[in-house]
């Protein structure tokens, strides 16, 4: 078993500018931790000390958005993604890496969290913490910050995924039948992606943004019954209550798109998840939590067409400022 991240060194990166750590973690599987090699810019606040924020993506992902990480540096807060164990640059050093993206329990990404927070706060000397969430990351930060009272400063969520966009015959026998088949046939291939979203977004397909398409494909990767049940159970856990004691701001598009079909307004509305469940969702994450919808806006805020995506990053650092002081 290893433990001991400080074993290893921070190293280039594929994103220029940026550099990558392993993350060793307890089970022997590893994540990644990537930060810009110079904090700061030229806007930074000279002599101000501001959380660290930890950036997590969402499913079919992984962080290269470096224009929101030059936006927090240059606002003064230290920037931090991270890869998860199966995703991204962690992907290679996964011990299953036959399934991309796959756990058979969302909670052992707790343990990625954890490695994450304590090179951030023990070795990078941040004594403040900012979770930033996108779609499944935006339920799996959530979840692992309940657990850690105090650990957490407050919560930024970009179009979280909180529950299941669909009908509700979906919603209702088919979620019943994938918890039987969670236990009698755990990896039978279920669906992948859409890839209306993925080429609408992806340079090679008249879209605007750069990234490695064997690690973010647009149709995605498989899903499998066990990791589907996993995703339900923590959904229905948060739809309880989580009682956060941090501030919570939570962006969503304003309007809903289709995800199953090429249409004119993949980039400016959600169509991916439905904005409706998030907004019915969040008073149950705890008792401050603002919530913002934006119209124009793409599943992933920041991937949104200017000047939206602006706009998100300005209110997104704005509330921040308010909130930490």
């Amino acid at each position: 078993m290893r433990n001991d991240d400080s074993s290893q060194p921070w190293l280039p990166d594929v994103l220029d500018g940026f550099e990558q750590r392993v993350l060793d973690l307890p089970d022997g599987e590893s994540a990644t931790l990537i930060r810009r090699r110079v904090a700061g810019g030229p806007d930074a606040p000279s002599g101000q000390r501001r959380p660290a924020v930890l950036y997590l993506h969402g499913f079919v992902d992984y962080f290269f958005q470096t224009h929101l990480a030059d936006a927090f540096e240059a606002r003064g807060y230290r920037f931090y993604g991270i890869d998860l164990r199966g995703y991204g640059r962690s992907i290679e050093r996964g011990g299953d890496r036959e399934h991309p993206n796959f756990v058979p329990e969302i909670a052992v990404y707790s343990a990625d969290l954890e490695a994450a927070a304590r090179v951030i706060g023990q070795e990078e000397g941040h004594s403040e913490l900012v979770g930033m969430g996108h779609s499944t990351g935006g339920l799996i930060m959530p979840l692992w910050a309940a657990k850690r009272p105090g650990g957490v400063r407050a919560l930024v969520l970009n179009s979280p995924w909180l529950d299941f966009n669909a009908n509700w015959f979906m919603r209702g026998p088919v979620t019943q039948l994938m918890r039987v088949a969670a236990k009698v046939a755990p990896m039978l291939p279920i669906s992948g992606l859409k890839v209306h979203y993925g080429r609408a977004l992806h340079c090679d397909t008249g879209g605007e943004w750069d990234y490695d398409l064997a690690w973010k494909p647009h149709d995605g990767f498989p899903t499998y019954p066990v990791w589907f049940w996993s995703i339900r159970r923590w959904q229905a856990r948060l739809a309880k209550g989580l009682d956060l004691e941090f501030p919570v701001l939570m962006m969503t598009s304003l309007r809903r798109g289709d995800p199953a079909r090429q249409h004119s307004e993949l980039l400016t509305t959600d169509s991916i998840l439905d904005p409706r469940q998030m907004w019915r969702l969040a008073p149950k994450l705890g008792s401050d939590v603002e919530v913002r919808a934006l119209e124009g806006a793409a599943h992933d805020m920041s991937l949104s067409p200017r000047p939206v995506r602006d706009r998100f990053i300005q209110e997104t650092l704005d509330w921040l400022d308010r909130v930490t002081g």
